[in-house]
């Protein structure tokens, strides 16, 4: 996409989304008084220090020192980056995220995404009025489908002949460049451009916006291939992509499950008797980044495969890529179907009713895994059990630590019936740092600039109070530029949130320091913290009255002064004189 997006949205954003909701929906939180609390995500630990601050909208572990707003734990807990972040809770409040005209943060690529619109537009037209569109007619027909279905789905046709698509009005040069950009078109040796996708099914692959990135045909006569996808493009990414996942989200905003098969036409299938958490992989085995948006959209994950040989095959490596991303509360199972069928002939044969009771009855990812390496093995000997042991031991060392992991090893002690070692993470979690200080007995002891800074973007209302003390914005001190410039911006933008200024701060070095000032509790009331901001100001206002002063005199005593000098000193003396007298009456 290009331009940036504007500040105004992110202010938006973060101020509709409730941060407590959203963590939760990845990490069990519990209530702790005001805050909630769970055992933090990041690092390894056992007593929780992780909490989420309803009226901060702010995260923070004392543990480990991790720390950020909705955006942030977006970005660090499912590894986005911050424009991938702010597209995912834009989806979530059903905002359209605006982009500046001016000022590109990127590439744009609005052009390949409306190229793509309109070669899906120009698919289901086909499949409406080419004579050829029959064939595909009665097919998805015999396949049980309505024309409801397809048009949910996108489902078109692309005619036989070699440039249907190519050949359409109004492409012009740059558009023909768009759609060799986006895969529609290949090349001769000799530089002859022709369409890709010939005689074929069209299934639109949307991402999670909604917006067409790519497609996958499916060939009805002879030939090869039957299924051919987009090749990789600047919007298509076939092993972290999954065709239905709009769909399914747009069905169910919060499914509680999410089942992957293996192809198209098992997810319209599935859907035409509304069975709708379907999603399918694009001719890769399952991928991090897969489980990744998985597990993003639902707890639960279930893989669907064949029960011959190969489709076990397959289930054993979508097992081995998910153990490491199973943190508690993550659920993984497996339905293996018998041979020769697939999800499609299941729900047309035994009806959705019976077709939901196999996904109900679906393997556990412990069974599975336990169940398949004693296949593997002489469980009625000691030797047998030992090499399950050996077998099993470093798979789940793979897992996240958790509560899950501790079961799994005290399942396999069970089975083996001795005490297993537990070894270490691949990637092991950096040691958690000593434990801070939970109250707000920090704020005493905090420099007075790091003070105030803290008073500030905790409760950004208290610069809209009137007459603040001044004076102290000349002194050379770390701190002041990014103080007098937090002054300013909440001056000039009274509504601004905590969570809002972190935004706009973020991509500056700056940001990470006042999001750990943040994370302070600060014990005092609003009134209370007016007075400390009052009184904070007010003494570095002193200090820099003082800093000048001296200055004056150590010149006096060296040089001399010139009359403008010895009118500032007078003004600084009479204003010292008046402090110290107010001091002495307080």
């Amino acid at each position: 996409m290009g331009g940036r997006i504007p500040a105004s949205f992110i202010d938006e954003l973060v101020n509709r989304v409730d941060v407590v909701d959203l963590i939760s929906s990845r990490v069990p939180l519990k209530k702790a008084g005001k805050d909630f609390q769970a055992c933090c995500p990041f690092h390894d630990e056992k007593t929780p220090s992780f909490t989420v601050s309803p009226e901060k909208q702010f995260y923070h572990c004392f543990g480990c020192g991790a720390h950020g707003t909705a955006i942030g734990f977006l970005m660090e807990y499912d590894n986005l980056s911050f424009v991938e972040a702010v597209e995912e809770l834009a989806v979530r409040e059903r905002l359209e995220i605006p982009r500046e005209s001016g000022g590109q943060s990127g590439p744009d690529y609005r052009p390949l995404y409306e190229t793509l619109e309109q070669a899906a537009d120009y698919y289901q037209q086909q499949l409406r009025r080419h004579p050829q569109a029959a064939k595909v007619v009665d097919y998805l027909r015999h396949r049980g489908l309505s024309g409801a279905i397809a048009a949910d789905y996108g489902i078109g046709f692309a005619p036989p002949g070699w440039t249907n698509l190519l050949d359409r009005p109004n492409w012009g040069r740059k558009g023909t460049e768009h759609l060799k950009t986006c895969g529609m078109l290949s090349e001769h040796e000799d530089g002859r451009k022709y369409d890709r996708f010939r005689d074929r099914i069209m299934f639109p692959i949307r991402n999670r916006r909604g917006r067409v990135i790519g497609f996958g045909g499916r060939l009805l006569g002879d030939g090869k291939p039957k299924y051919l996808n987009s090749p990789e493009t600047p919007l298509f990414h076939k092993g972290q992509e999954l065709y239905g996942l709009y769909e399914a989200l747009h069905s169910t905003r919060n499914p509680d499950r999410l089942l992957v098969v293996e192809g198209y036409m098992d997810v319209v299938a599935l859907a035409q008797f509304e069975i709708r958490n379907t999603v399918a992989t694009l001719g890769t085995a399952t991928t991090r980044p897969h489980l990744d948006r998985l597990f993003r959209a639902a707890p639960e994950i279930l893989f669907c495969f064949d029960g011959d040989r190969a489709g076990r095959a397959a289930a054993w490596k979508a097992l081995e890529t998910t153990l490491p991303v199973m943190r508690d509360g993550r659920e993984a199972c497996f339905l293996f179907l018998p041979d020769g069928e697939d999800p499609d002939t299941m729900v047309r044969k035994q009806g959705p009713q019976a077709f939901q009771r196999l996904m109900d009855e679906a393997v556990p990812l412990s069974t599975f895994l336990f169940d398949r390496l004693r296949e593997q093995v002489d469980m009625q000997s000691l030797a047998g059990k030992a090499r399950l042991s050996e077998l099993a031991a470093p798979l789940l060392g793979t897992l996240p630590s958790g509560v899950l992991r501790q079961m799994m090893f005290k399942q396999l002690e069970t089975i083996v019936g001795v005490e297993i070692p537990h070894p270490s993470r691949p990637i092991a979690a950096s040691p958690a740092p000593k434990r801070r200080p939970r109250t707000g007995a920090f704020l005493g002891t905090m420099p007075p600039v790091r003070r105030a800074i803290a008073l500030l973007v905790s409760n950004p209302g208290l610069a809209a109070t009137e007459s603040l003390p001044a004076g102290w914005e000349t002194l050379p001190l770390p701190g002041i530029p990014i103080l007098k410039e937090l002054l300013e911006n909440l001056h000039s933008e009274p509504n601004l949130t905590t969570v809002a200024l972190l935004e706009r701060w973020r991509h500056r070095e700056e940001g990470k320091y006042l999001g750990q000032l943040t994370a302070f509790l600060l014990p005092l009331q609003q009134e209370g913290q007016l007075r400390e901001l009052r009184d904070t100001l007010s003494s570095l206002a002193r200090q820099a009255l003082m800093n000048e002063w001296e200055n004056l005199m150590q010149k006096a005593a060296a040089e001399g002064l010139s009359t403008e000098d010895k009118k500032r000193l007078l003004q600084l003396s009479e204003e010292k004189m008046k402090r110290d007298n107010q001091e002495n009456d307080g």
